[in-house]
């Protein structure tokens, strides 16, 4: 009987990893996916990596043609001795989720929990007043020049959209960035020292 394409799985293995140890975990990740890689029904794999100061996590996605195979590989006794190996390197063990669906679009987020509502609305307003009052001073500078040159850029709509891609571009790429890092940096701090 031939397989389906609905009948493919996919295997999510999330593994948290001290900076630390992130060289010796990456070594054994490379010599893990060239074991599953010669198991029967084995698709592909692909993994998504995300460091903070205070921990590094590795998302591994697998797929395998059906449920049984992939089954097959995760009671392998060469899987089992991997897991083993590397089991001290990780901080909160070997998590293992199965979905039954052909493709998985995105990586599941992680459970670290978002910002409170009410630091998220300070970092919005931090971010906004930075950029109003570096338009409110730059804005003329940086764009009089080139509405010299192009006149109709001076009138409401063309200008209104020029600023309105000034701050955009401003706070994607400029101002939000830097906002998050110093938020993130400042909730591993305070969980490094809460868990402490």
């Amino acid at each position: 009987m031939r397989k389906t394409q609905s009948e493919t799985v996919t295997l999510v293995v999330r593994h948290q990893v001290r900076p630390c140890r992130v060289s010796r975990y990456e070594a054994w990740l490379r010599r893990i996916i060239t074991t599953a890689s010669q198991y029967p029904g084995h698709l592909g794999v692909n993994v998504a990596s995300s460091r903070q100061t205070s921990m590094a996590e590795f998302i591994c996605v697998l797929r395998f043609a059906s449920l049984e195979q992939l089954q097959n590989w995760i009671n392998s006794e060469q899987r089992r001795q991997l897991i083993a190996e590397v089991e001290p390197l990780l901080h909160s063990g070997d998590q293992l989720e199965i979905a039954q669906d052909k493709t998985l679009w995105f990586v599941p987020h992680s459970d670290q929990e978002p910002l409170p509502r009410w630091k998220q609305t300070c970092m919005n307003f931090l971010v906004i007043l930075l950029v109003t009052l570096a338009l409110s001073i730059l804005a003329p500078l940086l764009w009089q020049p080139l509405s010299q040159r192009i006149p109709w850029l001076e009138g409401y709509l063309p200008s209104n959209v020029v600023i309105t891609l000034s701050i955009v571009l401003l706070v994607v790429y400029l101002f939000m960035p830097i906002t998050t890092r110093l938020f993130a940096v400042q909730k591993s701090q305070n969980a490094n020292s809460m868990s402490s």
